[in-house]
């Protein structure tokens, strides 16, 4: 399974996942004006990946399936600007 990955301007340390590049039509309205404007980070191949750096593959697979996105939020440690 394919996804998308985008920072939002306002939240640093947090990445949403989407199934489609520049596709938030399944994401909240407010977390799209929580994250702010979205930069993009990477496309990446979840099916191809046996592990990620801060989450499970299955669990954002199961995610996108089910509500169209994934909200990877930062270690309760992260710094802030």
């Amino acid at each position: 399974m394919q996804c998308v990955i985008y920072k939002g301007k306002r939240k640093p340390g947090a990445y949403l996942f989407v199934e489609r590049a520049d596709d938030f039509s399944r994401v909240p309205t407010t977390l799209m004006q929580m994250m702010g404007p979205m930069e993009l980070v990477m496309t990446l191949d979840l099916a191809s990946r046996e592990n990620l750096a801060a989450c499970d593959p299955t669990e954002v697979s199961q995610q996108l399936l089910g509500h169209g996105y994934f909200l990877q939020l930062p270690p309760t440690d992260y710094p802030t600007r």
